[in-house]
């Protein structure tokens, strides 16, 4: 390749990275969460507070620490809390559900079953400047069958990382880093569910309105188990585009890379059609965490009105890995 045309495509790859009508970003932090704003607007939500649930509803679904809502660039919401199939689903997170502490199964993912759970501790930092804000936090993972009650089993740091890119779209960059406070290792076992980063898409996509389509070419009805460097979710919506999205980035550097994924094909949840898309690190082989040690797992968020061509899901992917 020539030295023009290698220049020409570093230029089209930074251009979905950097946008050139950059927006400002701002945090305003709330008695319920940290908003991050485009413009004044708000366009992504992490719930600081202790979320209630509906009347009737077991109070083990309270919970604190995840995104809700996250929006597309004109508003609309993308995301989908507490939905009456699945109490634990909200929004963007995260948990491990098939752990092993100190000889004892605790799941942090399903909160009915009161054997773990995940919530917000504490802000760590927050900065915001010009088209960037970032906010890493303190999640802890706690072990409700501890003998001697409930115990910290793994401190997650959380980062939040929120810019401007072309075409009015915007990255969100999420990194999680674990550890385990305690003396002896922890074992994430191998689960079709659990960790990395899962989504609960909005209630109005469903089979006959939304796509699919992992960097693998899989959609729908065969992406299930499968790995990919990427996975684009998208469906109608308000937007006057029709239509908005989010592609997903797995880091190169991710364990077990490209990334396995659990995708409901469209018999899951008893057929309802809900979209519901998970990067799950740990789908086939269990992971061990070291006391002393640190595990981190990188991901981006492309989020868009409008349609995103697998050519440009390619490109944000090759600009994120550098």
């Amino acid at each position: 390749m020539t030295l023009k045309k290698t220049l020409l495509l570093l230029t089209a790859v930074f251009s979905l990275f950097v946008s050139t009508q950059a927006q400002k970003v701002s945090l305003k932090e709330t008695t319920t969460g940290i908003d991050f704003l485009f413009g004044g607007k708000e366009v992504l939500t992490y719930q600081t507070s202790m979320l209630t649930v509906p009347e009737g509803v077991k109070k083990e679904f309270r919970k604190s620490g995840f995104i809700h809502p996250l929006k597309s660039p004109s508003g609309e919401v993308l995301t989908r809390i507490q939905p009456p199939d699945h109490y634990h689903h909200l929004g963007i997170w995260g948990p491990w559900t098939k752990t092993r502490v100190e000889g004892r199964e605790v799941d942090f993912w399903n909160l009915g079953d009161g054997k773990g759970r995940v919530d917000f501790d504490h802000i760590i930092s927050q900065t915001a400047k010009g088209n960037i804000a970032e906010v890493v936090v303190r999640q802890n993972h706690t072990d409700l069958l501890a003998p001697n009650g409930p115990q910290v089993a793994i401190e997650e740091d959380l980062g939040i990382r929120v810019q401007s890119a072309d075409k009015g779209r915007y990255l969100v960059d999420y990194t999680t880093t674990i550890s385990t406070p305690l003396s002896t290792p922890i074992m994430l076992e191998a689960y079709r569910y659990g960790g990395g980063i899962g989504y609960r898409a909005t209630a109005a996509w469903n089979q006959g309105n939304s796509t699919i389509l992992t960097s693998e070419g899989y959609d729908r009805t065969n992406a299930d188990g499968t790995g990919g460097k990427w996975v684009m979710v998208h469906g109608v919506s308000g937007a006057k585009e029709g239509k908005s999205g989010i592609l997903f980035l797995s880091y190169p550097e991710n364990r077990a890379h490209p990334e396995p994924m659990r995708v409901w094909p469209v018999d899951a949840n008893g057929g309802k059609e809900n979209v519901y898309i998970e990067f799950c690190p740990i789908r086939y082989e269990p992971w061990k965490i070291e006391p002393g040690k640190r595990y981190t797992l990188k991901y981006r968020m492309v989020v868009f009105d409008g349609t995103l061509t697998a050519e440009e899901a390619e490109a944000y992917w090759k600009a994120f890995t550098k």
